[in-house]
């Protein structure tokens, strides 16, 4: 809105100082900056709310150190990394620009499953709150809303590049002038960093752009299921989920930044996709938002995010890679949720293989998803075929562990882009 506003008075009136509002990094710093206040200043009252109206976590007994100190604490908390999201990015984004409104939706609509989720284990005192057929379906149904937006947008396009080689190298990268719509996305250790979906059916000739779109569009449902569901699992210590989103939200505002700028996309030799740019704004708010929930969520925790705020993170960072078409980063940017998301799926397959095949049910891990296990001493009575570590570790400093590797993946996410 004031975007907008100031694009104005820039244009039609001249006012001093208005025309700081067309540079994307004065946009963002406003955002983050705005973001970090809301989600600090105003977390604190929607806290008090929470308590009033004893809105408070209920906790099983899983034999952890200091779980049960937890109960009572306030859920859904994910309210505030919302607001402090949206709030910003209505005021501050270009939201006539496609890849903001797609931004916008989802952010509402993951919330929204989440925020029933997190009302029927509150409030209708069930305890398995939202089935999970309806999380799929909810989940399913952003996925194909995003994919058929990108397909069907003529705001969606990218430009193609061409190389120029010299003897040993590469000399420079000149783009189209012509914007296209295409399939392709990136991909990482591999030359030239590009894959067209299209590519799987060129056997169909004319018709192999409209079956690469379909694969897309499924790639795209899966991806927004896959990342939410392991940011969900993932939320199960204090500070973890918010402080690795964090991380991977800032490496997805870098990317976005690089393909949006036609100098960097250049230099990278990636694909640049007009618009994408304006997305460092959404990115901004998105980082300012989970640092400041950081305040209260961190050990031990006044507030839990609740699948209010989980889904909601896990959705906002598959769909954010969907739109710069960097989807394929993701198990390595998410390295995080994809081994928490395995660790639970190798546990439960694992133990119904062995009580199949011997009539007793073992186990990998001591306990998943896979920060449970570090909370649990090796040798001590769980026959698991991981044991190590043997003593177990505090729970910040498992936190602390967890968000330095998705530094380190999303570090090598973003120079998968020079090596090829």
């Amino acid at each position: 809105m004031f975007y907008h506003l100031f694009r104005y008075l820039d244009r039609f009136y001249d006012v001093p100082g208005a025309g700081m509002f067309n540079y994307i990094s004065f946009k963002t710093g406003l955002s983050f900056i705005f973001a970090l206040l809301l989600s600090t200043l105003f977390g604190r009252r929607i806290i008090n709310f929470l308590q009033k109206k004893q809105i408070g976590e209920t906790i099983r007994d899983l034999g952890l150190e200091g779980q049960l100190s937890k109960k009572g604490t306030p859920t859904m908390g994910g309210i505030i990394i919302i607001n402090a999201i949206l709030i910003p990015t209505l005021l501050f984004a270009d939201l006539t620009n496609i890849y903001i409104i797609l931004m916008l939706i989802t952010t509402v609509w993951m919330g929204a499953i989440g925020f029933l989720d997190d009302y029927i284990k509150v409030f209708l005192k069930n305890k398995e709150g939202l089935s999970g057929k309806a999380k799929i379906v909810g989940q399913v149904g952003l996925g194909l809303i995003v994919g058929l937006v990108m397909y069907l947008s003529p705001d969606v396009v990218m430009r193609e590049n061409t190389e120029i080689r010299g003897e040993l190298r590469v000399e420079d990268v000149v783009y189209s002038k012509k914007d296209i719509k295409a399939t392709r996305t990136t991909i990482p250790f591999v030359k030239n960093n590009d894959l067209d979906y299209a590519d799987a059916f060129k056997s169909a000739g004319k018709n192999a752009q409209k079956y690469g779109w379909i694969l897309f569009v499924l790639v795209a449902i899966f991806i927004v299921t896959a990342v939410s569901n392991g940011a969900n699992l993932t939320d199960g210590l204090d500070g973890l989920s918010a402080g690795s989103s964090a991380i991977m939200g800032g490496a997805l505002g870098v990317l976005a930044y690089l393909s949006g700028n036609i100098n960097y996309s250049g230099y990278l030799n990636i694909m640049y996709i007009p618009g994408t740019g304006e997305l460092l704004v959404f990115a901004g708010a998105f980082l300012g938002a989970t640092i400041g929930f950081l305040w209260y969520n961190s050990f031990p925790a006044q507030v839990f995010m609740g699948d209010t705020g989980s889904l909601t993170l896990g959705g906002i960072i598959a769909v954010f890679a969907i739109a710069i078409r960097k989807e394929l980063l993701l198990p390595i940017l998410c390295g995080v949720f994809l081994a928490e998301s395995l660790s639970v799926i190798c546990q439960v397959s694992y133990f119904k293989y062995t009580k199949r095949k011997y009539g007793t049910g073992k186990r990998i891990f001591k306990m998943t998803p896979l920060h449970h296990h570090f909370q649990k001493p090796g040798n001590a009575g769980i026959e698991a075929l991981i044991q190590r570590p043997l003593q177990a570790l505090p729970e910040p400093k498992i936190v602390v562990r967890f968000w330095i590797v998705s530094i380190i993946l999303a570090a090598l996410t973003i120079i998968t882009l020079k090596i090829r």
